[in-house]
């Protein structure tokens, strides 16, 4: 199965998805919309990751709108879509939701649920009815029009809309060099940069694995 992976920065790849994708047999091809412009639309499967933009500011990112084009044809195609942090906020964007600031940064793992229909998702239904998510965010997407919430947590955590297509705020995808890049040069952590690094350490392992996991079912679901 080919699988595109749209990304914005070299900071926000796909990380251990990639590991997944490559490792059981797929094709993955990245694309950096920043740098390549448009991206090409026939594949299997897609996923867009995170990136320090925002919503809202197309006027300093023009291919924002190249995004949520792609967003929606897409959608239109039935073309199995993931949409992680970022990648998920211009999904809910592109279907007319939507996407603000938090107000307080959120960095590091907070309590998450799955909704009853989270739980019956094929893909998300392989996480634990309750678990601590990883986040990294400073904006929020609401729920698009007939979309389904999967995940509950201290901001919308997860939905499904129809397309298939799937919006994630938390970041299954994350590895510790890359998330400690990030939080170095975050001026809001909720704690020290020692303190953060000590968490990742003690729950990052368990949480790459519900990474792995969420992974291979959309790549189940997608095929």
């Amino acid at each position: 199965m080919r699988v595109l992976a749209v990304t914005h920065g070299p900071l926000v790849r796909p990380e251990i998805f990639a590991d997944v994708i490559v490792g059981d047999g797929h094709e993955l091809q990245e694309w950096d919309i920043r740098l390549q412009g448009a991206p090409p639309r026939e594949f299997a499967a897609v996923m867009v990751f995170g990136g320090d933009q925002n919503v809202g500011e197309e006027v300093h990112h023009p291919w924002l709108h190249d995004e949520y084009d792609a967003l929606r044809h897409w959608v239109r195609e039935r073309t199995p879509l993931l949409g992680v942090c970022l990648g998920a906020q211009t999904l809910a964007h592109a279907l007319g939701a939507r996407v603000t600031p938090v107000g307080s940064a959120l960095i590091g793992f907070y309590d998450s649920e799955l909704t009853a229909e989270g739980a019956a998702d094929p893909v998300f239904g392989v996480l634990p009815r309750r678990f601590q998510a990883l986040n990294a965010n400073a904006y929020r997407f609401e729920l698009p029009a007939g979309a389904t919430e999967l995940v509950r947590g201290p901001v919308p955590q997860a939905f499904r809309t129809d397309g298939p297509a799937w919006g994630v705020q938390f970041h299954p995808e994350a590895r510790r060099d890359q998330l400690l890049e990030w939080f170095r040069d975050e001026p809001r952590l909720p704690k020290p940069l020692e303190e953060l690094a000590a968490e990742l350490d003690e729950k990052l392992d368990a949480w790459q694995e519900h990474g792995r996991r969420l992974c291979r079912a959309f790549l189940a679901a997608a095929s």
